[in-house]
């Protein structure tokens, strides 16, 4: 065969090719008509900021303004931009991590998932009576996850402006999961002005828990950012099988897992702090 002979598929390949990409095409348009409803809905409800914001303690005058239709529950409905740093993380992981953040929880928990959609979509696809709180918020630069989440429940979120954020929700949280895009000092010092002003006072609740999922060499950077907060055995893994060596931090011990050792030869990169670690926010 020379190389200027075309390359003939196999029938069946072939059939199972255009298969592939019609529903792919399909699963587009659904998402992309999906989208736009739910845009719709979020700016109706930003639109009526004064009186959402008197509603905002009324759960039930919040899910009373949430369209449940538009919502989807499976990350499967959600591509990787590996430009934006995005790179899910396992189902078995996911679940471990929403495990650990509803743990003991009640109905007047708050809990805060930043930049880990795949922790959030563990928690939407159980059953809701057994979810202790409705008061969970996806913080995300990606507008993607408003299906996720739903209009009251998705936070606009982009590190380069951690404050940025409906005012209301400040000190109002018990429970935290970050998991930054960048593995610079530069980002996690951004994360860590969100996470004080979402807690406030709220540190010394006896339900705070501070837990971060981000590489193992962020180590001292983490300790350093969060006092008493520390490197655990559990190892997060990616559905995509990512190699880079993540770790899970927590500012306590669990019964699913425990303080680790800290690796002599792990390395901790040093901010440069230069405008390459600026960039815009992944998920």
């Amino acid at each position: 065969m020379s190389d200027d002979e075309p390359i003939v598929l196999p029938a069946d390949t072939l059939a199972a090719l255009l298969e592939f990409q019609n529903e792919k095409q399909q699963r587009e348009e659904e998402f992309g008509k999906l989208f736009i409803k739910s845009l719709a809905k979020f700016d109706q409800v930003q639109i009526e900021d004064a009186e959402y914001a008197k509603e905002l303690a009324d759960e039930k005058a919040l899910a009373a303004k949430t369209d449940e239709g538009l919502t989807v529950k499976d990350m499967n409905f959600f591509q990787e931009d590996w430009k934006l740093s995005q790179f899910w993380t396992s189902e078995e992981t996911a679940n471990f991590q929403a495990d650990e953040l509803l743990e003991d929880a009640d109905e007047d928990t708050f809990i805060a998932i930043i930049s880990a959609p795949s922790v959030y979509a563990a928690i939407k696809k159980r059953d809701p009576a057994t979810v202790p709180t409705k008061n969970i918020y996806l913080f995300e630069i990606d507008k993607r996850f408003l299906l996720l989440a739903g209009a009251t429940h998705f936070v606009p979120y982009d590190f380069n402006e951690p404050l940025n954020f409906p005012q209301e929700l400040l000190g109002k949280f018990q429970r935290i999961l970050i998991d930054p895009p960048y593995l610079v000092e530069y980002c996690q010092a951004e994360y860590r002005k969100t996470v004080d002003a979402l807690v406030g006072d709220n540190k010394a609740h006896e339900k705070y828990r501070m837990t971060a999922s981000t590489g193992e060499r962020m180590h001292e950077i983490i300790h350093r950012l969060y006092p008493g907060t520390r490197m655990t055995d559990h190892v997060p893994a990616h559905a995509c099988g990512l190699q880079n060596e993540f770790s899970f931090y927590a500012s306590y011990e669990s019964p699913r897992f425990k303080f680790a050792e800290i690796p002599d030869d792990v390395e901790v990169k040093k901010d440069e702090n230069n405008d390459e670690n600026k960039k815009e926010e992944k998920k």
